[in-house]
């Protein structure tokens, strides 16, 4: 591709998709949203739908509700799921507080967090939606580009250390990278914000220059969803490398020195399309802190004017890297950002914490990490979780952090604070996070069916009852204590990251699943396919079978993830096999 100045976009060389079409015609963000908004219907059409992503909702069809009427087709059950941009994941107990309340009013009673440290609705039906965005702007929060093409939920370790000023530095520059990122238009304020009876705007563009709206983003936005994430070389808990751009803190003596910059990372695939594969981020380079914002910037509006815009299969940053080559995308972004990129520092990913359990903070109070499984709240039977969270966040009043493993970090606790939260929490049939099995505490799940229009297969509501069926295989083995991520999705776009973990489910066709092995819990390596079209029965007997020959053949200390990737998979998958025949045959 001919190289373009700056301010110039790449020349268009094919059809812009429908999508695109969508943001072009839309007058940054507007379209018909306003007038469908009252249009009576219980849903959007196409064009809303794609545009209301970058307004933090996706427009679903719950398919388990569907029900047919004298003989006729079955009628789609139109609902919407909302997120919440929480940056780094930080909250306070009353905004946590207002989130549940607003699933349990609004929604349908329960809230998710999710693998991006956000908060996630389901459930709300068409005619609340304003309602709905109106109560989290109150709640001093934004579902504005918590989807969509644009820049989504920015990660950063959760971990409040008190005088550790590395980490406050690093959770300051997230915030200011999350504002300056953030979509200007104002359409989100237009069409949810404004008061109805005073007479409401709906043109979010007015007479203004393109380049007042949105001077990053331009007209059409992002080709595509573009993710972030903010790393420490000792704790890669947000998984930086699966990220579209990464920025790892290199730290000396307590003090920033900069950042390692990462680009190209993502985990979505399309099994029918040869042309799509996951992609580990690739190190680009280095800045001192006072560049980040710069950078960042110049590698959004790289992607902005060089993506794909006719396909959205290969629209992706990762795509866009491959299809410049590593060497022309950095020599490109030099030039948007204005001078060269140092090279990285040698510093990298080393360490891996989910922060669960009790930690001192360093100012003698102390945080506590609650393992929330697969990021849901709710109450169901005995289990009631989203009650013993009210008692929490109302009796002690902590500080909230949301993990980058779905779940909940409590902070500004008394030790003597400790008894109380097991008390609360075993009051409402809630385990602690030290009663938890590490097979358990290290899987992660996506939501799947029924509202996902994604999803082929199961994922949430299943993973819970494979790792029942898994922890007495594994206890037998005497694994009980090693830490391996197990990470399972209904599709392959790969919500729950399972293309790095040390085992990955992902969904196939109804009932069967891909199984990938050799990833690790530090996220810097893909991991292989091992086993395709596996029934959900099945899993269980092929991961034990895994996991045995592990126990037999690994190395003193050696990890799940490594000890696949050493032996490799053709030949765990040989022992294996063999292992099961052995155990059918006995």
């Amino acid at each position: 591709m001919a190289d373009a100045p700056p301010d110039s976009p790449a020349p268009a060389t094919a059809k812009p998709s429908a999508v695109e079409l969508a943001k072009i015609a839309s007058n940054y963000l507007v379209g018909d949203i306003p007038k469908e908004l009252a249009d009576g219907a219980p849903g959007f059409g196409k064009p809303s739908v794609q545009l209301l992503k970058n307004h933090g909702t996706y427009q679903q069809d719950d398919r388990e509700a569907r029900k047919a009427v004298d003989g006729k087709k079955s009628e789609r059950q139109i609902s919407f799921m909302i997120r919440t941009c929480v940056p780094g994941g930080k909250l306070t107990a009353e905004q946590l507080l207002a989130a549940i309340d607003l699933g349990d009013e609004l929604g349908n009673g329960t809230i998710r967090l999710t693998t991006r440290q956000a908060i996630q609705h389901h459930g709300v039906v068409k005619g609340e939606l304003k309602s709905f965005m109106q109560r989290v702007h109150a709640n001093q929060l934004t579902t504005l580009a918590a989807c969509g093409d644009v820049e989504r939920n920015i990660m950063c370790c959760p971990a409040p250390i008190h005088g550790d000023r590395v980490r406050e530095e690093m959770q300051a520059k997230v915030d200011e990278l999350a504002r300056h990122l953030a979509p200007r238009t104002r359409a989100y304020y237009e069409i949810w914000l404004t008061d109805p009876d005073t007479g409401e705007k709906t043109l979010a563009a007015g007479g203004a220059k393109e380049a007042e709206v949105e001077p990053i983003y331009g007209p059409t936005y992002l080709p595509r969803k573009f993710k972030t994430a903010f790393a420490l070389p000792e704790d890669n808990c947000t998984d930086v490398y699966a990220n579209d751009l990464g920025f790892i803190v290199v730290h000396e003596n307590g003090k920033i020195l900069g950042y390692n910059v990462l680009a190209g990372g993502g985990m979505g695939v399309t099994p029918s399309a040869a042309k799509t594969f996951p992609a580990l981020a690739k190190r680009l380079g280095f800045v001192p802190p006072e560049d980040v914002l710069a950078i960042a910037e110049a590698i959004v509006k790289v992607q902005r004017d060089y993506g794909n815009r006719s396909d959205r299969k290969v629209a992706r940053l990762k795509y866009t890297i491959h299809t410049l080559g590593l060497d022309n995308f950095r020599a490109k972004v030099e030039e948007y950002f204005g001078k060269p990129l140092a090279p990285c520092h040698p510093a990298d990913v080393h360490g891996f914490d989910d922060h669960i359990g009790w930690f001192p903070q360093g100012d003698g109070k102390y945080f506590y990490g609650l393992n929330v499984e697969n990021g849901r709240i709710h109450d169901t039977g005995d289990f009631r979780l989203k009650t013993a969270l009210r008692r929490i966040l109302g009796d002690l009043k902590p500080g909230v952090r949301i993990t980058s493993h779905q779940s909940l970090l409590f902070t500004d606790l008394a030790i003597t604070d400790r008894e109380r939260i097991a008390e609360i929490l075993h009051a409402h049939g809630v385990k602690t996070s030290e009663e938890i099995s590490p097979l358990r505490r290290w899987s992660m799940a996506c939501v799947a069916l029924p509202t996902c229009g994604l999803a082929v297969a199961e994922s949430e509501r299943v993973l819970p009852g494979l790792i029942d069926s898994l922890e007495p295989e594994v206890a037998k083995l005497g694994l009980s204590h090693d830490a391996f991520t197990l990470r399972m999705t209904g599709c392959p776009n790969a919500c729950a990251r399972p293309y790095n973990s040390d085992i990955g489910i992902v969904g196939r066709t109804a009932g069967k699943y891909t199984i990938f092995l050799g990833g690790r819990l530090l996220g810097d390596r893909l991991n292989e396919e091992y086993k395709d079209v596996v029934p959900f029965e099945h899993l269980c007997h092929e991961l034990t079978a895994v996991l045995a020959c592990y126990k037999a053949e690994r190395k003193p200390a050696e990890t799940l993830g490594d000890f696949c990737h050493r032996k490799g998979v053709a030949n765990v998958r040989t022992w294996a096999d063999e292992w099961l025949a052995g155990a059918r045959g006995g």
